[in-house]
């Protein structure tokens, strides 16, 4: 039961710290320093970790996984939109 506490203090640090940093981007609108491949290699990672963690019954990380696939698709429509934006507003 202890080592379940651990992984789930280290899911959910590990959650809010990702989910603030979209956060930001959302509030902020910006864009700077980030890259979309960040979003999509840790969307495919946290789908085949998600997958594995099924397969042996991990449920700390499938859950965990399962979350960071949301965050990581937030965190990609937010900077895609965040991008448009920008081009929007800057002059031709």
């Amino acid at each position: 039961m202890s080592n379940d506490v651990i992984g789930w203090a280290s899911s959910t640090i590990l959650l809010l710290t990702v989910a603030k940093q979209v956060h930001k981007q959302w509030v902020t609108g910006g864009t700077e320093g980030v890259s979309k491949w960040l979003f999509i290699g840790n969307l495919a990672a946290s789908v085949g970790f998600a997958t594995y963690s099924w397969l042996i019954h991990n449920w700390v990380y499938v859950v965990t996984n399962a979350l960071m696939i949301l965050n990581n698709i937030a965190g990609y429509v937010i900077l895609m939109r965040n991008r448009r934006r920008k081009r929007a507003e800057s002059p031709a």
